[in-house]
């Protein structure tokens, strides 16, 4: 349940090549699968049956740890701490369990939206910090999300970084990436969809902003917003109510109360 989208003869504009390359500290083996760790990440890719596994490195107290018992046969290497711990992100809790696979199949933004209208759709224009993809992801499966969407170039990898804020929600979500934001936006409202981008400074809050159809909720970079180009993509711009004590929220934040106040709208 993930990767690629737009129009489907787009696939062949793109290749793993670029977000499947790095060594200790991305989360991605060299040889073009991804590292996962941590007893939910681990865990869910291990259910998941759309994930094809390599291997699992993994002490005998983690192994323990996971919710029913691995296949007959599968490839396990039983490791001290200290070892798994030089296969993963510097200090990163591994929980015991290091899990080799390969990268989740693509998702095209038009099986989405043929989907369930009633489950809102979250677009993230350049979000980068794998951390708050990964906990928006989480947001996303506990409130229904249909999908998250994002631009192929300025979005993370998947990565054991992204799985393990994730916490399991990789597996459950799809993860549709598009080259142009802009005409996935168009496609979006052709869909139905009413596009709320979250701004500090719309003129609306988003519960007045909220209609009673399907909604995709656009949430901007870090620090620096929805891009202007995206902004004007959306039917209204709204804003959380928070105090004027606070200039803003982390984005994985206000992602989920928005969620939230999309799912418990009268």
């Amino acid at each position: 349940m993930n990767r690629k989208a737009e129009a489907k003869p787009s696939r062949a504009l793109r290749g793993r090549a670029g977000r499947m390359q790095g060594g200790r500290g991305s989360g991605r083996a060299s040889t073009g699968a991804v590292r996962l760790w941590g007893r939910h990440a681990v865990e869910a890719a291990l259910k998941n049956p759309e994930r094809r596994h390599r291997k699992l490195w993994a002490t005998r107290e983690g192994v323990a740890s996971l919710d029913g018992e691995l296949p007959a046969n599968f490839p396990v290497e039983y490791a001290q701490p200290a070892d798994l711990a030089r296969l993963v992100a510097r200090d990163a809790p591994h929980q015991g369990l290091v899990l080799e696979c390969d990268g989740l199949e693509d998702v095209y933004l038009e099986d989405v939206l043929d989907g369930d209208p009633a489950r809102p759709l979250i677009v993230l224009d350049q979000v980068t910090d794998p951390h708050n993809v990964g906990a928006i992801m989480r947001s996303a499966a506990a409130f229904n999300a249909c999908a998250i969407v994002t631009q192929d170039r300025h979005a993370p990898p998947e990565s054991g970084t992204l799985a393990k804020s994730a916490s399991g929600a990789l597996e459950l979500v799809p993860w549709v990436r598009v080259v142009n934001l802009a005409r996935a936006l168009d496609e979006v409202a052709e869909a139905g969809y009413w596009r709320i981008g979250l701004d500090g400074d719309g003129q609306s809050s988003l519960g007045d902003a909220l209609p009673a159809g399907p909604v995709a909720l656009v949430l901007g970079a870090e620090g620096e917003g929805m891009r202007h180009n995206i902004a004007q993509h959306c039917d209204a711009l709204a804003r959380l109510p928070i105090s004027d004590a606070i200039e803003s929220l982390n984005v994985s934040n206000a992602a989920a109360i928005a969620l939230y106040a999309i799912a418990t709208r009268s």
